[in-house]
């Protein structure tokens, strides 16, 4: 029997995310990756992106964050952490408490974003449980939001627009407001926070939480709004007793031009998730932070255990490189490189607001998003090829094309990319004529 290829033996046997086996995608195998460039398996070098997910922010194969690997799992590369401790954690809960506000003095590290979901959840609920008030069960969120692929982040993910309605019986019914519209502060209306607001007033009473994706809206939609609105739900959150907590796993680590996007807003929430870039992209990792607040209520029934306590909690060789990756970050001229970014971005993809296929141009940081006025899914059978042969790697959905490229890009490279989405309007625009 002649052995399958990798290629062949992916497509018999191996589920990728958001696909069906029934029908395998075209993957493409990459063998190495350095920098900003993948290598495939027949050769070809393609510019990353994506950053493999929006996490690898220092780009691939790393030198800082090898050695950071290797000397770790040289030591420990595992042990558990119930009952133990270690450098590692320690030293990388050090750090996230240093780069954060003030308040953020506790920090939970799990395994992956969505799971950081999770536990802020707990840690919201619990929190209200022991004061006594198990009605305030419920969260609240902005339509078009997307937090994680598990039970309870599917929950507050956008029911309509999302990717998960199929299981709208089984999961928690939580309260929706109206997607931000608002994208710069100086076009603020109070009429945008009305629905939002009144969701707070007729509800507070059983709301345990606020969630949302400060600034940047993610895999819901890749949205951005104003900071505007993240002022305006610390103020109800407070007058209502309500608990506030900020999705960061994407826009985190200088994602939106500032180390958090909270922090262009002037206000912090009490419950922080934090992942993707927090180890490099070497390895999954995530982390919880709360503030005092938090911490007490939880402990309120006397007990203050919060029961969540996963197998590779607080995994050391992912701390240490997570720990690394923060000092890569924080000696570098991140900002700077952001900026840049941002600048030919806006630059580069603004041109295409007048393109037939556009319905929207968006700009964040190192964020950039082309909306289309129709989903891509017939598109979806060439697209792949097509967008590996302009020399870069971009994973368009539904309606985006989007980038957010590793800080370390360079000019040109960040221009290849803004040109191959021209390339693809205007391939698209081609097969429909």
């Amino acid at each position: 029997m002649t052995e399958l290829t990798n290629l062949e033996f992916d497509a018999a046997h191996i589920w990728h995310p958001y696909t069906s086996v029934a029908h395998p995608p075209l993957l493409h195998e990459v063998v190495s990756a350095k920098g900003v460039r993948l290598t495939l398996a027949d050769g070809r070098e393609v510019v990353d992106g994506m950053s493999s997910w929006w996490s690898t922010i220092h780009g691939y194969n790393h030198p800082k964050l090898n050695e950071a690997a290797h000397q770790q799992i040289d030591t420990m590369s595992h042990v558990m952490f119930g009952g133990l401790t270690h450098e590692p954690a320690v030293n990388l809960a050090r750090k996230l408490v240093e780069i954060t506000d003030e308040s953020l003095q506790y920090v939970f590290l799990a395994d992956s974003g969505s799971v950081s979901v999770e536990v802020a959840i707990k840690m919201a609920i619990q929190y209200w449980f022991a004061q006594g008030k198990a009605e305030k069960h419920r969260l609240l969120t902005f339509r078009n939001g997307y937090h994680g692929d598990t039970f309870g982040a599917m929950s507050v993910c956008d029911p309509v627009n999302g990717m998960h309605k199929m299981f709208e019986k089984v999961l928690p019914q939580h309260l929706f407001a109206a997607a931000p519209e608002c994208r710069d502060d100086a076009d603020w209306q109070d009429s945008y926070i009305e629905d939002f607001k009144g969701l707070v007033q007729e509800h507070h009473q059983e709301l345990a939480a606020v969630i949302v994706e400060p600034l940047v809206q993610g895999a819901g939609g890749m949205r951005v709004y104003c900071a505007e609105y993240l002022r305006q739900i610390r103020a109800l959150c407070d007058e209502f007793n309500i608990l506030l907590i900020f999705d960061e796993i994407a826009t985190g680590f200088g994602r939106t031009g500032s180390l958090f996007a909270y922090e262009q807003a002037g206000i912090v929430p009490d419950i922080i998730c934090m992942g993707k870039a927090l180890t490099g992209g070497y390895m999954t990792l995530a982390a919880v932070m709360c503030n005092q607040k938090v911490a007490d209520g939880i402990a309120a029934d006397g007990s203050g255990v919060l029961m969540h306590g996963p197998t590779f909690m607080a995994n050391p060789l992912a701390c240490r490189v997570a720990a690394a990756s923060i000092d890569l970050l924080l000696e570098s001229d991140w900002k700077t490189k952001v900026l840049a970014i941002e600048e030919i971005l806006n630059t580069e993809l603004t041109k295409y607001r007048a393109h037939d296929l556009v319905k929207d141009v968006r700009v964040k940081g190192a964020i950039g998003v082309v909306e289309l006025n129709k989903p891509l899914d017939d598109a979806m059978d060439w697209l792949p090829g097509f967008i590996i042969d302009q020399g870069v790697w971009i994973r368009p959905f539904r309606t985006m094309i989007y980038i957010m490229p590793p800080y370390i890009i360079d000019e040109s490279d960040l221009r290849l990319l803004c040109d191959a989405i021209g390339n693809i309007l205007n391939e698209l625009n081609s097969t429909e004529r």
